[in-house]
């Protein structure tokens, strides 16, 4: 089949730092989303990254589906046929999905050393997933806001969370009084004339 057809067959795009130390352990990114790329390497390093090429080869993968990794867009989705062919091809794009991918890069790039994994929002749901997938591939998993619940209810999340969003805003206002008044007209400005977003939808 046609690759575009055949996400097993995908073009999967890994980056390297490059280190003179051989000895490193990896380490992998795993970026938010999903749906977007893995950030890309600055000169000079800034941020997280300056700090873990102190310690690592750090890994940066475009996610299947993602930046120069084999993408999906409206445009290929549409080529490929019916709404349940489509369904079909986008449940090889699932969490399991990028572990099984993650286990390759392990392989081939890592040669087969257990990788230290970072995984930012929905990179650390990937990292749930790799642990109970692979878990004799993880040297040590790090969590950046993204552990999903463990047998709790979603909706027990989202109180949870509501009340925590409430609490903050209530600190946030008691130290910045004078902004109470500047976000009620941004709110109200928004509901009048929302502001398109690029992939979509509005604020």
């Amino acid at each position: 089949r046609e690759r575009r057809r055949d996400p097993e067959q995908a073009l999967l795009v890994v980056r390297a730092s490059k280190s003179e130390d051989e000895a490193l352990p990896y380490l992998l990114y795993l970026q938010g989303g999903p749906g977007f790329p893995s950030g890309r390497p600055s000169a000079p390093p800034g941020g997280w990254m300056k700090a873990a090429l102190n310690k690592y080869r750090v890994l940066l993968l475009d996610q299947r589906g993602t930046g120069r990794s084999t993408p999906v867009t409206s445009e290929s989705l549409s080529a490929i046929g019916s709404a349940e062919e489509q369904a079909a091809y986008l449940s090889h794009f699932r969490a399991d999905a990028i572990v099984r991918d993650c286990e390759a890069v392990r392989a081939s790039v890592a040669r087969a050393r257990k990788l230290t994994l970072l995984g930012q929002s929905f990179g650390g749901f990937c990292i749930l997933s790799y642990l109970s997938i692979a878990p004799e591939g993880v040297e040590r998993a790090l969590f950046t806001f993204g552990l999903a619940p463990v047998a709790v209810a979603v909706d027990d999340v989202y109180h949870a969370t509501f009340k925590r969003m409430e609490a903050r805003n209530a600190r946030f206002y008691a130290r910045y009084p004078e902004d109470v008044e500047l976000v009620r007209e941004i709110v109200s400005r928004l509901h009048r004339e929302p502001v398109p977003l690029p992939p979509g939808g509005a604020v």
